[in-house]
């Protein structure tokens, strides 16, 4: 049932990372992400009502609140980078970076929890990080955007704070704090962050001069919270493996990659078939060798 789950998860985040791309093109990253969480925190607001109300579900303790509230954190610090990346990266490279997400995942769930890749494993590792070589190449390669090389970094930087935020929420699962009550909350400690954080880049005032409203936004809010909630029920399960489960995850890159080519008609295309082979590979690998 977890590795259900996570396929649902997977998919989501897949249409997740494109309705971003949609969202964001001619928009103001910061009160984007600001309207996104806000949105994320009134779908979940029935849950923020039933903690409230003592539900033990979706309550947290004093000392649980403090360590959504870090999760919330690392998971915006994760989004305002990530949403930087994406704005200015073809959807296709953008998609090949996070897919290298389950690759930092594997080697954090190495280090916290013990779990030890055997060879076959290994392999998959390598291919993985010869993936992310690959996307700076294709970075060089498309000079879609002056400085293109900085949105790959940020990208990058992104995948690695979501990969702690990953590492970080099957230790929360592991420790008695339950989905609902974490998705419960860390949408709301999200917005506060971003209230702050559009007050500060705005001086002290909101600005909407560039920004758009597009119902797109409403959509990510959507996939969003379905990826988060069904990924915490998939790490819950005692028998699910954090590594497992987000290298299922990676599965949400291919979506991202067919919008991409397909509808957008990104340019290289061979060369970002052979990046998604590379992945594809190096996943394939780690799974076969968990089984």
């Amino acid at each position: 049932m977890w590795i259900l789950l996570a396929v649902i998860s997977s998919i989501s985040l897949g249409f997740f990372d494109v309705f971003k791309k949609l969202s964001l093109e001619r928009n103001n990253v910061y009160v984007v992400l600001f309207i996104n969480v806000l949105l994320c925190t009134v779908l979940v607001s029935p849950l923020i009502a039933l903690s409230l109300m003592g539900n033990e579900q979706c309550s947290l303790t004093t000392h649980g609140h403090v360590l959504v509230f870090i999760k919330s954190m690392i998971v915006t610090a994760s989004w305002l980078l990530g949403f930087m990346s994406i704005k200015y990266l073809p959807l296709s490279i953008s998609g090949s970076i996070n897919a290298a997400r389950p690759i930092l995942v594997l080697v954090g769930a190495i280090v916290i929890f013990g779990e030890s890749p055997n060879t076959i494993q290994w392999v998959g590792i390598i291919l993985g990080f010869v993936s992310l070589l690959w996307v700076g190449f294709l970075g060089r390669r498309e000079k879609t955007e002056k400085g293109l090389g900085l949105w790959i970094a940020l990208g990058i930087m992104s995948i690695v704070l979501w990969a702690a935020s990953g590492l970080y929420d099957k230790w929360l699962l592991s420790n008695g704090y339950t989905p609902l009550a974490i998705e419960a909350w860390y949408p709301f400690y999200q917005t506060i962050i971003m209230t702050v954080v559009v007050a500060v880049i705005h001086k002290g005032r909101f600005s909407f001069d560039t920004f758009h409203w597009n119902r797109n936004i409403i959509v990510i809010s959507i996939f969003i919270v379905i990826a988060d909630l069904t990924y915490f029920y998939s790490l819950s399960y005692p028998e699910s493996l954090v590594s497992i489960a987000s290298m299922i995850r990676r599965g949400s890159s291919l979506v991202a990659f067919f919008y991409g080519t397909l509808v957008l008609k990104e340019k290289n295309l061979r060369l970002k078939v052979i990046d998604q082979i590379i992945l594809i590979a190096g996943m394939t690998l780690i799974i076969i060798g968990s089984l």
